[in-house]
């Protein structure tokens, strides 16, 4: 555990202190004002975006409205540093706007009592979403309202949960691990022939649902991993709420747990970038760190004639952060030949948004489902990248 951070401001001419807590990893501003209701949108903007805090102690509904008006402000064209920007150099100048606007909706603060309340005029029961992403509270502290409302949104998406056609139920996911609503990854797994229904390891787990997916489908043990402690009891309560603890075994790992399986599957983060924060671990993978990894193990942990299930989005590809051939040459260096691969097309909405500014990209992009094979077990033919199998793209 990290050690606590504190927030430093003056109010009535006295220096206060409160614990500081940011989710996304964001330091403790260093100059913070105090601000209520008198307060006008175009000043607050402009504190906020010369790095300058405000300290809410006025009417939490008016604050609400206040980050709306920030955030209609930070809503600029970014500025045409080409006249076509190459899709790297767009997807570039998309997170560095995605960043700054992040920073300065981030400055509006609000207290919270140890308990978890907010102690402002009309604030709604937070205390339950607070209580589900930081834990039991021990202190005063202070943390953004954006961070908040997206606490809130987390604990709404907890009670309602996502609904899963391939299992006839839902995925309840936690604050912090990535929630199954892009569905036609669900229904890439739910499709594919298995080569045993003994064992199947699902390697990066994160809610359980590509588990619970394998369990369903008849794998009589399927064992579960990951590292994040959240993923961990997201799983671990998903599994049991579907009926399928005894067959389903959620355990800590980074990666493979020990011994060797006939399936293994894994669904790792698909853009090749740096995340802006912890939440975004899910999303982007530093060099494809985590694909690397889980190529270079694959052979060791799969049974004589057993698959690994790698799926993969292709926007890295069409993005410029990942060429096919890297990719090819990455699953051939790790002793590995693929032996099938069945596509879909997403069907997000951002697929479909021609305002979004990677809409290029995300028109284009396609999710795989790898078949892989050690290439000892192969019998000599190599079925390279041209035995795919297209499946339907709903």
């Amino acid at each position: 555990m990290s050690e606590p951070q504190f927030i430093h401001w003056t109010e009535a001419d006295e220096a206060c202190a409160a614990r500081w807590r940011s989710e996304s990893g964001l330091p403790p501003p260093k100059r913070v004002v105090v601000a209520d209701d008198r307060i006008n949108a175009d000043a607050a903007y402009r504190l906020a975006c010369e790095g300058t805090a405000l300290l809410w102690r006025g009417d939490f509904q008016n604050a609400r409205q206040l980050l709306q008006a920030l955030a209609r402000r930070a809503e600029r064209k970014p500025r045409k540093a080409a006249p076509s920007p190459s899709p790297l150099e767009s997807f570039n100048l998309h997170r560095q706007a995605q960043s700054q606007r992040a920073r300065t909706l981030g400055m509006l603060l609000l207290p919270f009592d140890a308990d978890h309340s907010v102690p402002l005029r009309r604030a709604p029961d937070v205390g339950q979403a607070c209580l589900e992403a930081y834990g039991p509270g021990d202190a005063p502290y202070v943390a953004s309202l954006r961070e908040l409302l997206g606490l809130i949104g987390a604990h709404e998406w907890r009670k309602k949960g996502v609904e899963i056609a391939a299992l006839g139920a839902r995925i309840h996911p936690h604050y912090g691990v990535f929630a199954p609503v892009r569905s036609e990854y669900v229904d890439l797994v739910a499709a594919a022939p298995l080569p045993a229904r003994t064992l199947a390891f699902d390697v990066g787990t994160g809610t359980g649902v590509l588990a619970a997916v394998l369990a369903k489908r008849g794998i009589a043990r399927v064992v579960a991993t990951d590292q994040d402690p959240r993923a961990l009891a997201c799983a671990a309560e998903n599994v049991a709420r579907l009926g399928l603890a005894p067959q389903v075994e959620v355990v800590a790992a980074d990666l493979f747990p020990p011994g060797r399986a006939p399936l293994i599957v894994c669904n790792p983060p698909w853009v090749p970038a740096r995340p802006s924060s912890p939440l975004e671990h899910a999303v982007y993978d530093p060099d494809s760190r985590m694909l690397r990894s889980f190529l270079a193990g694959l052979a060791a942990h799969l049974e004589p004639g057993g698959e690994g299930w790698l799926i993969l989005s292709d926007l890295a590809e069409h993005l410029g952060l990942r060429s096919r051939d890297e990719l090819l040459s990455a699953i051939a260096a790790a002793g590995l030949e693929v032996v099938g691969r069945s596509d879909v097309k997403p069907r997000h909405p951002r697929a479909g948004d021609a305002a979004d500014p990677l809409h290029a990209a995300r028109a284009a992009e396609v999710t795989s489902l790898w078949r892989l094979a050690a290439r000892q077990a192969m019998d000599g033919n190599d079925s390279g990248d041209t035995t795919s199998t297209p499946s339907a793209s709903g």
